[in-house]
């Protein structure tokens, strides 16, 4: 065991220009939907040899929570889909907190619980009339146990729910989710909790390889565009995706409401239609992005206001469904080598289980020669 931890603790030891980015708005998503990831006590291990100090988690796992105790870390935690309807209701919802939040609350600093992903973009329209009611009786169950000041309550949406986004100056919701949204926006507006969106310039890439530029999408040196009404440029999709969204909540009449990108990354593989799914250009992609944030750039029409984005994901995921691009977001393979170098150092071993085994069996053999010894003495 003692193994395995030394190398995680040498494992991805990023170069100096990441280590200074923690504090400026990066975050990482830790994903659990597969059957081969290192322990949660491990993971804890590795963010904290990489400086992390934010991690979105898709639920409130307690084993997660536990490892994570007595650390700087903070939590965005996780309400799935399939507790909307259940959170409408002030008893389980306050129950649901009093089980998975309050007892780690103490130890582990959670932040934030995110209520439902990608909701609105869904088919399902009963999830969207729960969805505001759920947001907000999660966060009154919080106000009654007096945790509100330290907890807020959010919902991540996709890029999808906007109708327009180029220019990015004439960012607009779609007509359709336009009731869902105004309630949504009142609601952070009263709270003063974060809007999450998860923008991916690779679906766009994807889709419109013809039309898109790759250098565009991946932060690599290219001519950009100038929105005809602003006159800012851009150089890079995902800064006019998040300009795109500014302007769609303004519309409705609210600047008082910051954005959170809650997922953003590039995937390493991907199935032989999904044009741009490569190491070179995922490395390219959170590379560059990294470099970007470490610079404490705003966005062209939000130029003082920080990016402050986690990161998709990880590891790569072997369970999850979909297309193969959906496995192979990881920053990471599950034995913690990289999938991709983007400011590593040095040489980076796998992680050994196999002599974690021959350190338990050498141990467990020492055992039994000392009790033999002892047996032997008396």
């Amino acid at each position: 065991m003692a193994t395995l931890f030394r190398v995680l603790v040498l494992l991805l030891i990023f170069s100096d220009s990441f280590a200074s980015i923690q504090s400026q708005g990066v975050g990482i998503n830790y994903g659990q939907i597969a059957n081969n990831l290192p322990s949660p006590l491990h993971v804890a291990s590795l963010l904290r040899s990489l400086n992390i100090s934010r991690v979105k988690l898709y639920d409130a796992d307690p084993n997660v929570l536990s490892a994570f105790a007595n650390t700087d870390v903070e939590f965005v935690i996780g309400l799935g889909n399939e507790y909307l309807q259940r959170m409408t209701d002030p008893v389980q919802a306050q129950a649901w907190i009093q089980q998975h939040v309050k007892p780690y609350i103490s130890q582990t600093k959670i932040k934030c619980i995110f209520v439902g992903n990608e909701v609105l973009t869904g088919n399902n329209t009963q999830l969207m009339s729960y969805l505001l009611l759920a947001m907000q009786t999660v966060n009154g169950a919080l106000v009654n146990l007096g945790l509100s000041k330290e907890i807020s309550v959010t919902t991540a949406h996709s890029f999808g729910i906007l109708g327009n986004s180029f220019p990015p100056s004439a960012g607009a919701f779609r007509q359709d989710l336009t009731e869902y949204i105004e309630s949504i926006l009142n609601f952070h507006s009263q709270t003063g909790s974060p809007f999450l969106i998860n923008a991916y310039p690779f679906f766009a890439y994807k889709d419109n390889p013809q039309e898109v530029s790759l250098n565009y999408a991946l932060f690599q040196p290219n001519s950009g565009m100038m929105d005809p009404v602003t006159n800012l440029h851009y150089d890079n999709m995902l800064y006019a995706q998040i300009d795109a969204v500014y302007s769609a909540i303004k519309a409705l009449g609210h600047t008082d409401i910051r954005i959170k990108v809650s997922e953003t990354g590039w995937p390493s593989k991907g199935d032989p239609n999904e044009v741009g799914a490569t190491p070179e250009n995922a490395r390219l992609y959170n590379g560059n992005l990294l470099r970007r944030i470490e610079q404490s750039q705003g966005t062209p029409a939000n130029p003082s206001e920080p990016v402050d984005i986690y990161v998709f994901a990880l590891f790569n995921e072997d369970l999850k469904p979909g297309p193969v691009s959906e496995r192979n977001y990881g920053l990471y393979y599950p034995d913690g080598t990289p999938v991709y170098n983007i400011g590593l150092q040095g040489y980076l071993p796998r992680m050994d289980y196999s002599a974690s085994k021959k350190n338990v069996i050498c141990f467990f053999n020492l055992c039994l020669l000392l009790m033999a010894l002892w047996m032997w003495s008396v």
